[in-house]
């Protein structure tokens, strides 16, 4: 982080200097953002003796590096010391031509370049991390990659220069040129989509309902994941926050049942408390539980958010290329310094035998002016020479041949030095060539990873739904034997009354039997009261109580009978039950 705010401070620096701004209103705000003690009187005492001004290079920046940089302990907002240094250095570098994107989205496509781009300085974004956030951005809005456009914008990239700046990327960005038939909405959403997840690390976030510790009441709130946290809010605009649940190697989550009228529920087990929520469906409960599984896996093993680890793998990866690149250019210097010196040998052999021939010739010229000066003085000497000159051709000769023998050897080694060249050639062709068919197993390994985890999920759902179904199924099978168990107990009961209602018409056959036999009896009594005292008209006493009657007629028995017949059948239902 300090690597960077140094860049930052270097990018605006030449801004503040030619505007002349306060530094002390500078480095209290400098203070502020990045959560510094500011000490006003040091800044006055720096700049006491120096006779060049306060806004010279030589008097801030060391007061810049020694009271405030060295005191950054990295608890500070990162997202508004940003939106500082974008606003001291936006105006003059911004472009002025118009974009599709607004200021805000510049600033955020600002802050993506500061964090994928390189550790040096000037700060630029290599063509490998262009692609990748162009190819973040696609997925955001939902639209295909156009791998075939980025080669050719790569390679007239390439031919350029290294990479881009911050400005240069606001403009690509901004020009649309890979976001054709895109609105600005959707640019714009894709654009805080890569910012939540890059700069603000966000890993997941949406709405659900939330079981409350107290009232035990569901209540409906954004939640945000982040890799050592999950903060719920009232809405998606982050600014009423409710509350936080802290996350670390000790926390599991877990499917719940549905219960209460509340489905697609999980559990979050924390050290001190649980945490019971609602999904939406049972997909976005699969998503919740998987993203907060990863998130305490990492927690646990001290591993970095993924999209971090990504970047350091890509950075790592690019510099594993470059020094394999540059062994091979030390390879390639030591074999032409090799070259070099073996020329310059077959360079010095040559001159040296051409000074041989030369001295030779010399010598030849002095023989003949000696032998046409002394012919007729020395004859004896004649066939002397005569042997002289024949063993010296012999040398000549014989330094002919070692001289065609040595160019027959610089040519030698010149063919090797072309299939060296041509050597050369087809390995950097090998290396791009796996470096295609690398990229594309690694495409389609992701494809598979991705067809794979797809299918998992339907399988996990498959099963769930199976035992689900077995689960109701069960329950239904427990229902009917109560059921069954009841209807039993009820036959026996309407088995009961049965032998009661037969009991009961034995005695009403009894009593009418009676009955018949007392009525015969008053009527032979009424007979003879007729006929020895007259007619005589018998005034019956009737019941009181009104007469009771059933399925079968007027009841044989009275209501005091009724009631206990019900109290015993009651009895005996308890008795059965």
């Amino acid at each position: 982080e300090i690597i960077h705010i140094k860049s930052f401070l270097k990018s605006f620096w030449k801004l503040f200097l030619a505007m002349l701004c306060d530094l002390s209103v500078l480095s209290h705000n400098l203070c502020t953002v990045l959560n510094v003690p500011h000490d006003p009187v040091a800044l006055e005492e720096h700049f006491r003796d120096d006779d060049e001004g306060p806004v010279s290079n030589q008097g801030y920046m060391p007061y810049l590096n020694k009271f405030i940089l060295e005191k950054v302990q990295g608890n500070f907002d990162k997202v508004e010391f940003n939106r500082m240094c974008w606003t001291l250095c936006a105006k003059k570098n911004l472009s002025k031509s118009p974009l599709l994107i607004s200021d805000e989205d510049a600033f955020k496509v600002w802050v993506i370049f500061n964090f994928l781009s390189e550790d040096k300085y000037p700060l630029i974004i290599v063509p490998e991390e262009i692609e990748y956030l162009l190819k973040k951005l696609t997925e955001a809005m939902g639209a295909g990659w156009q791998q075939e456009q980025f080669d050719h914008y790569k390679i007239a990239l390439n031919t350029s220069r290294e990479g881009l700046s911050a400005w240069e990327l606001i403009d690509l960005i901004g020009s649309g040129q890979f976001s054709k038939g895109m609105d600005r909405q959707t640019v714009s959403m894709a654009i805080n989509e890569v910012f939540n997840e890059l700069i603000l690390d966000v890993l997941k976030q949406g709405y659900m309902l939330k079981k409350g510790h107290k009232r035990k009441n569901w209540t409906e709130r954004w939640f945000v994941l982040k890799p050592n946290i999950i903060s719920y809010y009232v809405s998606e605009d982050l600014k009423d926050k409710k509350g936080d649940i802290m996350l670390d190697g000790n926390c599991c989550v877990e499917a719940l049942p549905d219960k209460d009228g509340k489905k697609c529920l999980f559990l979050i087990k924390c050290l001190d408390k649980s945490f019971e929520i609602s999904a939406s469906d049972k997909k976005k409960k699969q998503e919740w539980i998987q993203a907060i599984q990863t998130t305490v896996n990492l927690l646990r093993g001290g591993n970095p958010p993924p999209h971090k680890e990504a970047r350091q793998k890509r950075k790592e990866l690019r510099q594993k290329l470059l020094a394999e690149q540059e062994e091979l250019e030390r390879q390639m210097k030591e074999l032409q310094t090799a070259n070099e010196n073996k020329q310059k040998e077959l360079e010095t052999v040559r001159k040296q035998l051409e000074a041989a021939a030369a001295r030779a010739a010399e010598e030849e010229k002095k023989r003949l002016q000696t032998q046409v000066e002394l012919q007729d003085r020395f004859s004896l000497e004649l066939e002397r020479e005569k042997m002289v000159r024949q063993k010296m051709e012999e040398q000549v000769a014989q330094k002919s041949s070692e001289l065609e023998q040595y160019l027959q050897r610089v040519r030698e080694l010149e063919e090797m030095y072309k299939q060296l060249q041509e050597a050369l050639e087809d390995e950097k062709q090998a290396r791009q060539d796996e470096e295609t068919v690398r990229k594309l197993q690694a495409r389609l390994l992701e494809e598979e990873s991705a067809k794979r985890a797809e299918l998992e999920k339907w399988h996990l759902q498959q099963q769930q739904t199976i035992q689900m179904t077995e689960a109701e199924k069960q329950e239904l099978e427990n229902q009917r034997l109560i059921k069954e168990r009841a209807l039993q107990v009820a036959m026996q009961q309407l088995e009961q009354l049965e032998l009661e209602r037969k009991e009961a018409l034995g005695q009403y056959e009894e009593v009418k039997k009676k009955l018949e036999t007392a009525a015969n009896n008053t009527k032979s009594w009424k007979d003879k009261v007729a006929h020895h005292e007259g007619l005589i008209r018998l005034i019956e006493p009737g019941s009181k109580n009104p007469h009771l009657i059933t399925n079968w007629g007027p009841a044989a028995f009275t209501e005091a009978e009724l009631e206990q017949r019900q109290k015993s059948w009651k009895g005996k239902k308890a008795t059965s039950e």
